[in-house]
């Protein structure tokens, strides 16, 4: 699949018994488990990565995995990742399993749509957080300091105002438990003044090319998050790009009417939230 062509999902990857909670390879080199997807070593330089159908919210895994999830969260971070010029270079080799190493080849008929092979990156531990419209947490620091991450806004803004320009807020990239909401000083102070102001200017590129291209097709691309790594000395996107599970999407015509339209997973956090659940 290039970067022009429509995402198509296999019907029968939206059937409730093709669900894939857990994902196995026997053989295969177990990198890392994550809460969503599984990272397979696939010789010196490349990685595997599956996406399972679990779905987390608030760094934990829910019980009732959705048909299907894994696989359109890995077309459409394959799909951003071909098709935006200021995405490359990026970490994605190939989705289609008759190019991965021998080991998955037998798993290629539930692999496909869902697995990666991707480059080895040296990963910069930072959250590059990009927000063109003010929702979520920076809605709530705005509410208590009409800033966020340290950025001044203008009084009177409400819960989905857009930013114009948008804003980057980065955070520390933990492992487990809950990333950090930091400066860009203190980003700078981590990472080195040059990578930061390059991770700045490469996350705003690639969220305003998309911004666009989102908005024409009839959705707002409210807010996202990128991981870069170095290759060969480049700075490279890494992980995912621009997925209903790093980004929040609304509908436009929703938004133009005044409400905000989830196409992510934030009515799940809401449901959570009136659940009485105590996180």
């Amino acid at each position: 699949m290039n970067g022009t062509e429509p995402i198509v999902v296999a019907p029968e990857l939206l059937e409730a018994r093709h669900a894939v909670r857990d994902v196995e390879i026997p053989g295969a080199k177990l990198f890392r488990r994550g809460k969503v997807r599984t990272v397979y070593e696939a010789g010196p330089e490349h990685f595997v990565i599956v996406a399972s159908d679990r779905l987390s919210a608030y760094d934990s895994i829910l019980p009732t995995p959705i048909p299907g999830k894994g696989a359109i969260l890995s077309l459409i971070s394959a799909h951003w990742m071909r098709s935006l010029a200021s995405a490359s270079p990026h970490h994605l080799v190939s989705d289609d399993p008759a190019d991965f190493p021998e080991v998955f080849r037998p798993h290629a008929a539930w692999l496909r749509g869902r697995a990666q092979l991707v480059k080895k990156a040296e990963r910069i531990d930072i959250e590059c957080v990009v927000r063109g419209y003010l929702t979520g947490s920076g809605w709530k620091e705005y509410r208590a300091s009409r800033s966020v991450c340290g950025i001044a806004l203008p009084a009177g803004l409400q819960d989905g105002s857009k930013l114009e320009p948008a804003i980057f807020t980065p955070a520390t990239k933990n492992d487990t438990g809950h990333d950090e909401n930091i400066s860009f000083e203190r980003m700078a102070t981590l990472t080195g003044r040059e990578t930061a102001e390059a991770l700045r200017e490469r996350s705003l590129a690639i969220y305003e090319e998309a911004r666009a291209r989102a908005w024409e097709r009839g959705l707002v691309l409210a807010d996202t998050k990128f991981e870069f790594g170095r290759i060969d000395g480049r700075l490279t996107l890494i992980d995912e790009a621009l997925t209903p599970d790093s980004s929040r999407y609304w509908d436009r015509a929703e938004y133009e009417a005044g409400q905000l339209l989830s196409f992510d997973k934030q009515y799940v956090r809401d449901w959570l939230d009136g659940s009485g659940w105590d996180h």
